[in-house]
C-alpha cells in the first residue's frame, strides 16, 4: 500500500494507525521506518527505539517480570508501542529415557533417540539427481506423517541383540507444553519489552522508564534488567558534543585573545554567545521542544556566527579608535555601531534567509535532522543579531569608561 500525502499531518497518520492496529488482538505493533527499523535491530537487537531486556532463568518468572514492567511504564508520556515480546507455550511430546532400562536391552540413550528421530522426522541417507537438480533421499517410518502418542509408544527399537523393543519399555512418553521459542543474549535468557518514543526526546522518556521501572519492579536474586536502544548512540554523540563545544568555546577564546592582543576584547566578543543561544533555546521550542543531536550541532554553528557578529562590532570600534583618532569613547562606539549595522544585518540576513526553507520544511520526509538545526540557527541569528547592536556596545562603553576615567 502507498501512502499519499495528505492534509493530515504525519504524527495523525500514525496515531491513527496505532489506533486502528491496536483493535487487532493477540497482536504486538510496532511502526517506523524501513532505515529506523534497522539501526534499531543492529543497536538493542529489537525493531523499536526502545529495548528493556530482562536477564533470568525461569522463563515463566521472566514473563511475569516482563508484564510488570510493561504496566509499570505503560503510562509514561511520549511512549507508543508498547509491547512484551511474544511467548506462548505449545504442545510437545516429551520422552524421557530411562538408562537402567535402556542397559537390560543394551542400548544408550543417545542411539535411542537417533532412532526415534530416524523413525518419526527421518534422515538424508543421499541424494537423487534429476537432471540437475538433486532432491534429498530421506528414510523414515511409514505412516510417520503425523503419529499419535500410541504410534510413538509402540514404535520399535532395535536392540544389541538384533531384538526389538517398543519405546514405552525403556522411556516415559506423555504429552507436555514448552515454549515456541527461548529468547538468550550472552547465554543467559531473557524477555525483551519493547517501545517507541514519539512526540518527546528518547533521553528523557528512557529516564522517566527506569524512575518506573526502578520504584515498582522488584527484581529476585540472579535477575537484572537492561535498557538498550538508541538512547545509548545518542547519549554517547550528545556527550561527545558537548565536550567538543566547550572545546570550541575555549579555543575560540583563545584565537580571539591573541589576534586581539586582549583578553578583555575577546571576552566582550563571547558575549555574543549566550546571546545566541537564547534564540536558539527558543527555536529548540518551536521546532518541537525536543534537545535533538540536531539541535545541539545547530547550536554550536551558531556560536561561529554569533562570534563573527562580535569580531565584526569590536574591530570596527578599536579601529576608529586606533587607526582614526577618536578619541571621544562614546563617539567611537556610536559611530563603530552604526558603520556595522548594514555589514552585520546582510551576513546575518544571508544565512537565516538560507535556512528559512530547510526550516520550513518540517515534517516532511528527510528533514528529520535538517529543519530542527536550521530553525535552531535562525532563531539564534535574531536574538544575536538584535542584542549584538545593544548588549556589545553597552558593555564595551562601560568596560573602556572605567578605564579612562581620571582617577581624583
Amino acid at each position: 500500500m502507498k501512502l499519499r500525502a495528505s492534509d493530515r499531518s504525519r504524527d495523525e497518520v500514525l496515531e491513527d494507525v496505532r489506533t486502528q492496529l491496536s483493535l487487532l488482538p493477540g497482536v504486538n505493533v510496532t511502526i517506523g521506518q524501513p532505515i529506523s527499523h534497522r539501526i534499531d535491530h543492529m543497536l538493542s537487537g529489537s525493531r523499536a527505539n526502545l529495548a528493556i531486556k530482562i536477564f533470568g532463568e525461569d522463563l515463566q518468572h521472566l514473563r511475569d517480570l516482563g508484564g510488570q514492567v510493561e504496566a509499570a511504564i505503560q503510562e509514561i508520556e511520549g511512549l507508543v508501542d508498547l509491547s512484551v515480546e511474544q511467548q506462548t507455550d505449545i504442545p510437545t511430546v516429551r520422552v524421557n529415557f530411562d538408562r537402567v532400562a535402556l542397559g537390560r536391552y543394551g542400548l544408550q540413550s543417545g542411539a535411542a533417540a537417533e532412532a526415534l528421530e530416524t523413525a518419526l522426522v527421518g534422515r538424508e541417507v543421499g541424494q537423487i539427481l534429476d537432471g540437475q537438480i538433486a532432491v534429498p533421499l530421506v528414510i523414515r517410518y511409514p505412516h510417520a506423517d503425523k503419529p499419535d502418542l500410541e504410534a510413538i509408544r509402540d514404535t520399535p527399537l532395535r536392540t544389541s541383540t538384533g531384538g526389538r523393543v517398543p519405546v514405552s519399555a525403556v522411556a516415559d512418553v506423555r504429552e507436555d507444553r514448552s515454549p515456541n521459542f527461548i529468547s538468550r543474549e550472552n547465554v543467559q535468557r531473557k524477555i525483551t519489552v519493547t517501545a517507541n518514543v514519539a512526540g518527546r526526546d528518547l533521553g528523557s522518556v528512557v529516564a522517566d522508564a527506569q524512575s518506573a521501572v526502578s520504584s515498582r519492579v522488584t527484581l529476585p536474586n540472579g535477575y537484572r534488567i537492561e535498557y538498550s536502544g538508541q538512547f545509548e548512540s545518542s547519549q554517547q554523540a550528545a556527550s561527545l558534543l558537548l565536550l567538543l563545544g566547550i572545546a570550541v568555546v575555549i579555543a575560540m577564546f583563545f584565537i580571539l585573545a591573541a589576534a586581539f592582543g586582549s583578553s578583555s576584547l575577546a571576552a566582550l566578543i563571547m558575549v555574543n554567545l549566550p546571546l545566541a543561544l537564547i534564540g536558539g533555546i527558543v527555536g529548540v521550542f518551536v521546532s518541537g521542544g525536543v534537545l535533538s543531536i540536531a539541535s545541539i550541532i545547530g547550536l554550536i554553528a551558531l556560536l561561529g556566527i554569533a562570534a563573527r557578529n562580535g569580531i565584526m562590532l569590536v574591530s570596527h570600534i578599536e579601529y576608529l579608535r586606533h587607526e582614526e583618532g577618536l578619541t571621544d569613547l562614546r563617539q567611537a562606539v556610536v559611530q563603530g555601531s552604526i558603520d556595522r549595522v548594514v555589514p552585520i544585518l546582510m551576513t546575518a540576513l544571508g544565512t537565516g534567509l538560507a535556512l528559512v526553507p530547510v526550516a520550513l520544511g518540517a515534517g516532511e520526509p528527510g528533514s528529520e535532522i535538517q529543519a530542527p538545526m536550521a530553525t535552531v540557527i535562525i532563531f539564534g541569528l535574531i536574538s544575536s543579531t538584535a542584542l549584538n547592536m545593544l548588549v556589545v556596545p553597552a558593555a564595551y562603553f562601560a568596560a573602556h569608561a572605567r578605564r579612562t576615567q581620571p582617577v581624583s
